[in-house]
């Protein structure tokens, strides 16, 4: 049913349009309802980075430190989010079995996915920014700004995204999502540059930081802010390259196992319950 639901030809540009705006509404609904939990979750996370800076300067905020450690932590933030509201969200629903009901929709089945991928920029964005500006001004953390960083902050964006849209299509259909995303999201947030710059890593740790999501963005940033290199320079030594690699992969990796995992629960009977 599902199926021809979503080829059905009122499946047409205005449905879609208004089933992406539903879900942008409904999920932004959701997350505004309950703000208590998420303030207390940045709050502790905000903490957790201030006291780890505080240690790794051995009793002082180092204003070395400092300024890269907050992109990184900034991105980790952005990643959180967003994979806490897609991925809790779909859980949810599928135990709900508003998930199920939602594939009846005329819309194709993956404009509801990316109705929840825009739900979770709209709002893990402004976190993220919010938090990295509070403290930037209560810890006085100067970080210059070139224009030429906007790709690379553009493309971290896209690689955060594709990686929440990939732990989404695992959601559809494995009940141990949570237990990953965990696992995954805490060791983005160990090796990204969060706690300190990559270039204090050993070699062996810094190349398996960068096979996870944000870490080649966030080195591409660094390199055009504080090094002063030219998109030119980090292109030509791989970064930028590798970056868009790793996001295109994680991109179609995620389209295959939305694909995969839609089409297996519904032959098994499973798309409202694990």
């Amino acid at each position: 049913m599902a199926d021809l639901a979503a080829t059905a030809p009122g499946a047409g540009f205005r449905t879609g349009a208004a089933v992406l705006a539903a879900e942008v509404r409904k999920g932004l609904a959701n997350q505004l309802a309950h703000p208590l939990g998420h303030i207390v979750t940045l709050a502790i996370s905000v903490m957790m980075y201030l006291g780890l800076q505080y240690v790794m300067g051995q009793g002082e905020l180092r204003a070395d430190l400092l300024p890269a450690t907050l992109i990184a932590i900034g991105a980790y933030w952005f990643l959180q989010y967003s994979g806490q509201v897609m991925v809790a969200d779909l859980i949810e629903e599928k135990r709900s079995g508003t998930f199920a009901a939602a594939l009846m929709s005329p819309a194709p089945p993956w404009v509801s996915m990316i109705g929840r991928l825009a739900t979770a920029t709209v709002f893990a964005l402004p976190v993220a920014v919010l938090a990295s500006l509070v403290q930037a001004l209560a810890v006085g953390i100067d970080i210059p700004w070139r224009w030429s960083a906007i790709v690379p902050y553009l493309l971290l964006a896209a690689n955060i995204l594709a990686f929440t849209f990939l732990m989404a299509a695992i959601a559809i259909r494995s009940p141990m999502i949570g237990a990953l995303h965990s696992l995954l999201t805490a060791l983005v947030l160990m090796l990204n540059g969060a706690f300190m710059p990559l270039s204090l890593y050993p070699e062996w740790m810094a190349a398996a930081a960068r096979v996870l999501p944000t870490t080649l963005a966030i080195e591409s940033i660094n390199r055009v802010l504080f090094d002063g290199a030219s998109l030119a320079a980090v292109w030509s030594d791989g970064t930028l390259p590798l970056l868009i690699a790793h996001t295109a992969a994680l991109t179609a990796l995620g389209a295959w196992l939305f694909r995969r995992n839609r089409r297996l629960a519904i032959a098994e009977g499973r798309v409202g319950q694990y």
